[in-house]
């Protein structure tokens, strides 16, 4: 199992998630701080963006895998989109995945995908664990099938 960190917005986070075992970091959008603690440590980190600009500043900033988000703005298009003029991005979605329209991710040209509230539901709330194994096991299903 990997245990990482998310909203990871500042190198002085990023080095108390590392501290705390993070195994890789995630971050809504670029922190150039983030991605070098993240580097020097041998720590994935996998920093936000949106646009093509901003993608290729997190690929400059040594960003081997990007988060995309929101991604449910633009959709799968969008991640076709960016990478047809940087078809070398390595892009992971979040924020819109479902078990439902996994596969349009993946054909758009995902190399990963990130599900969070279609899998737990919103808010902090305590989770309803029938309902997030039942929705794991449709999850499980759509990876299956591609």
């Amino acid at each position: 199992m990997l245990v990482g960190a998310g909203t990871v917005t500042n190198s002085a986070i990023a080095e108390q998630a590392i501290d705390a075992g993070a195994q890789f970091l995630l971050s809504p959008a670029l922190s150039p701080g983030m991605v070098e603690v993240a580097r020097r440590h041998g720590v994935l980190a996998v920093p936000g963006a949106f646009t093509p600009t901003e993608v290729l500043q997190a690929l400059d900033h040594g960003a081997e895998l990007v988060k995309i988000f929101p991604a449910e703005t633009g959709g799968p298009r969008h991640i076709r989109a960016t990478l047809a003029p940087l078809p070398h991005a390595r892009l992971l979605p979040t924020g819109g995945v479902t078990p439902e329209n996994v596969a349009e991710w993946f054909d758009a040209g995902a190399a990963a995908v990130g599900i969070g509230t279609a899998l737990v539901g919103p808010g902090t709330r305590p989770v309803d664990l029938a309902a997030l194994r039942a929705r794991t096991g449709a999850l499980i299903q759509a990876l299956a099938a591609l």
